[in-house]
């Protein structure tokens, strides 16, 4: 008489148990990924081999496979919580020690590098002085708090119509006096320093088809050029050569001279009323970080107080052959082991990598609804291996009490 089997299944369906509660009680953890407990029967071995009336002598628990599904995307009010749209994980780094995860709730600490709540290190590619992203060996991503370095204006494009109706005007052109001139508009210019400045651009019809253009500095007469020849051909189409030659203007307030070519193409002569439909330069002043921003591909994009925006660095995600080997660690992370073979580390969105979506976590891939029917299927299975114990015991008492 033996209570193997029985005891065998109760153990079994109490690690069944074991897999279902630890399931639910993550339902709501960001990025939990599902188990289940997986049983083998077991039978005893010999030099001959098991007849066919062998009955086996109980179950056994051979694995607790995690399912690497996609679990739901919830939206967030913060930008740097990012959920995995597909295959991989985030890489973390601490102190050297290399861990993976699906959990993106990630912050900025006090040294500008983003973490998770664990202090762990989100790691990727970081962008050069220029912003350019160069993939390398992943490093910790770190958001510099510098500001923005300005940068003078050397081009400035305009797009125009000048009024064909207008009549050459009778007196000498002086920027002071309207009467002078047909048209004008303004743009703002910025020095090596981030200083702002105001270029003017005054147009004055010289003949059928032909403007003079007189340009002026901050309303100083002293920085007047011009004029230079805007020709039209009879469809009212621009035929001067653009761009123009660069405008230089001399700054007294210890920033580089401007030069500044500027450029009309596109520019028209109709009979209509004078209007500037393009009117941008290259130019900014120095700026201070507002905000940041994950793309799809994992660029991470800061954004400026000046308006402008600067790629900082990537994200990379890694991939593994076989997911299921990797060991979990707790704190919603994975460890790389012989059996998940070595990480496969790439941008968002390129080979088997999902993309990135900001602003979102990526939910518990638990269904509630299925682990409570198999909590009560482990309990139906408890209940049926204790019972099967009872009878067993049933049994031996009656051969005990044989006189």
């Amino acid at each position: 008489m033996s209570f193997q089997q029985g005891l065998s299944g109760l153990n079994a369906a109490a690690k069944g148990l074991d897999a279902v509660s630890n399931n639910v009680s993550n339902a709501a953890t960001v990025g939990f990924k599902g188990a289940a407990a997986q049983f083998a029967d077991v039978f005893a071995a010999s030099i001959a081999g098991g007849g066919s009336a062998q009955a086996g002598i109980g179950v056994n628990l051979t694995a607790i496979k995690q399912t690497f599904t996609q679990g739901n995307i919830s939206v967030t009010n913060n930008p740097l919580d990012v959920a995995i749209n597909g295959q991989g994980f985030f890489r973390l780094s601490s102190n050297g020690t290399v861990s993976f995860s699906r959990n993106g709730q990630f912050l900025v600490d006090k040294e500008g590098y983003i973490v998770n709540s664990a202090s762990q290190r989100l790691t990727g590619y970081l962008a050069n002085t220029s912003g350019v992203i160069v993939p390398s060996s992943p490093v910790d991503l770190v958001v510099s708090s510098a500001d923005l370095t300005p940068t003078a204006t050397a081009t400035g494009n305009i797009g125009l119509n000048l009024d064909s109706r207008s009549v050459v005007p009778a007196a000498a052109f002086n920027y002071t006096d309207p009467t002078t001139y047909n048209s004008s508009t303004a743009m703002t210019l910025y020095d090596s320093l981030g200083n702002a400045h105001i270029q003017s651009q005054y147009f004055r019809k010289t003949a059928a088809n032909t403007w003079a253009m007189y340009s002026i500095l901050d309303a100083d007469a002293a920085s007047q050029t011009g004029p230079t020849v805007l020709a039209f051909d009879n469809t009212g189409a621009l035929t001067t050569a653009m761009p123009l030659g660069a405008l230089g203007y001399a700054l007294t307030n210890g920033a580089a001279n401007l030069s500044v070519a500027l450029d009309f193409t596109g520019s028209t002569q109709f009979g209509s009323t004078f209007g500037v439909n393009r009117l941008t330069q290259d130019g900014y002043t120095s700026g201070r970080l507002s905000g940041l921003s994950i793309s799809p591909d994992g660029v991470v994009q800061g954004r400026y107080s000046n308006g402008q925006s600067r790629d900082l660095g990537q994200v990379v995600l890694a991939n593994f052959a076989n997911p299921n080997g990797l060991q979990s660690l707790g704190g919603n992370q994975w460890g790389e082991t012989a059996s998940s073979g070595q990480p496969l580390v790439g941008a968002p969105n390129s080979g088997s990598l999902g993309s990135l979506q900001s602003a979102a976590v990526e939910e518990s891939n638990i269904d509630l609804t299925a682990e409570l029917v198999n909590m009560i299927t482990s309990q139906r299975n408890y209940q049926a291996n204790a019972q099967s114990i009872k009878t067993q015991d049933q049994i031996l008492q009656t051969l005990v009490n044989l006189r």
